[in-house]
């Protein structure tokens, strides 16, 4: 992937976690590592797995960060 791609992602995610670009997409989160962009995931706001290119111990890893880190990326309604 380009350079000038990833930094457009990287710019543009919600939060970004140790080289992880985390994006809402509607009801999903789209995540992104930045440093090996063949690896992806699509996950609910449960953590729950869609899609993934990552393995079994990356998947963790990432939910770990998601779980942590969601009410950063919710959006204030006051």
């Amino acid at each position: 992937m380009e350079n000038t791609k990833l930094k457009k992602i990287a710019d543009n995610a919600d939060m970004i976690v140790n080289g992880y670009a985390f994006t809402q997409n509607n009801e999903n989160y789209r995540v992104l590592n930045l440093n090996k962009p063949e690896h992806a995931l699509v996950i609910d706001s449960n953590g729950n797995v869609l899609e993934t290119s990552m393995d079994d111990i990356e998947i963790q890893i990432v939910k770990d960060y998601f779980l942590k880190n969601k009410k950063y990326m919710e959006t204030s309604h006051a």
